[in-house]
């Protein structure tokens, strides 16, 4: 959802595939549980500390942009959550993942060793990391290094209406994907979400290994 301008409260809100399902089954059914705000549209290079009518204006041109109307589109919306960091914080956090990306040979079948993903968040410490795998028909993922809390991200990150059925979340400090057959090649993605800072970093994970039964 997203304003309609920068005046009003006024809120544009439009519900996805599985929200008008919901919706249809009654209020009981359809029950907002998380949500989360971002500021994708905003440039705060063009916050100005030398403006000349002083402190009050600093930020007049970022007030004035155009505020982004809603799209059910998660690819497109929502990349930049806000998030709660310690008032002392100088740096946002940034993850790096231990790969920036992982591909399964088809030559090499199914004794391709598995591979080992980890994460280090920069700037700011996270205890434990959120791994979201879109699509586990794609591969397989299991827990090498299990976190000493459960408790998740707190930075709300919504999958798509084709990934949700199929995807697996595991909370870990790492984890490790193995090869599997496939009808065809595909790929998919591992998204790992600072359980403390809620910052995000994402690996491609492409699978050429083919069940040449199958075809």
């Amino acid at each position: 959802m997203g304003f309609l301008n920068n005046t009003t409260v006024t809120v544009d809100a439009i519900l996805t595939k599985k929200g008008r399902e919901l919706l249809a089954q009654g209020t009981e059914a359809f029950n907002i549980t998380k949500f989360a705000l971002a500021d994708d549209e905003v440039d705060y290079n063009l916050f100005d500390v030398t403006h000349p009518n002083g402190s009050d204006s600093y930020g007049k041109v970022i007030e004035n942009m155009p505020l982004l109307e809603a799209i059910p589109d998660e690819n497109h919306v929502m990349r930049y959550k806000l998030i709660t960091l310690p008032k002392n914080t100088a740096k946002m956090p940034v993850i790096t993942a231990s790969v920036d990306s992982i591909t399964f040979g088809a030559s090499a079948g199914l004794s391709q060793p598995a591979q080992i993903i980890s994460a280090v968040t920069a700037n700011v410490a996270d205890s434990s990391y959120t791994f979201i795998l879109h699509d586990r028909t794609v591969v397989d993922m299991s827990v090498t290094a299990a976190a000493s809390s459960t408790s998740g991200a707190t930075t709300p990150f919504f999958l798509g209406e084709d990934d949700a059925p199929n995807s697996q979340t595991e909370i870990a400090n790492e984890v490790q994907i193995k090869v599997k057959k496939l009808g065809s090649a595909k790929s998919t993605q591992l998204t790992i979400i600072g359980n403390d800072t809620g910052a995000t970093a994402s690996v491609t994970i492409q699978n050429n290994l083919i069940n040449l039964a199958s075809q």
